[in-house]
């Protein structure tokens, strides 16, 4: 049980890590604090905010695994290599990819009710 808890010890010292160190993944809990309160603003309901979440930790996770590997791939690739390099790239675009899909999520989800209450007014 000890070795269980510890475990979360580090999961949360890599959080911490990463969003002490690495700029994109800061930017990121920033958009997701947005788009909470956005969603508690705009009184989303419980499956919008399954999106939201699912969103959320997809783009987290996605950038906390493209900088896993990057540090990875700096550990064993420290001098230049086109090939550590097409590792990083791909590494991004899945970050890309899960921002995109979580974009288009939030404008699905966020842009009617924004509409509607800009013609209210």
């Amino acid at each position: 049980m000890k070795k269980f808890i510890r475990g979360f010890g580090y999961a949360f010292s890599g959080l911490a890590h990463a969003a002490k160190t690495q700029l994109n993944f800061r930017v990121h809990l920033v958009a997701a604090l947005i788009s909470v309160y956005t969603g508690y603003a705009l009184h989303i309901a419980a499956n919008e905010w399954l999106w939201i979440g699912f969103c959320i930790a997809l783009v987290l996770m996605a950038e906390l695994l493209n900088t896993a590997l990057e540090f990875l791939t700096d550990l064993v690739s420290p001098e230049y290599n086109k090939m550590a390099g097409h590792v990083k790239d791909m590494g991004a675009a899945a970050v890309v990819i899960a921002a995109l899909f979580a974009l288009v999520a939030g404008a699905v989800i966020f842009l009617p009710k924004i509409l509607l209450l800009i013609h209210a007014a």
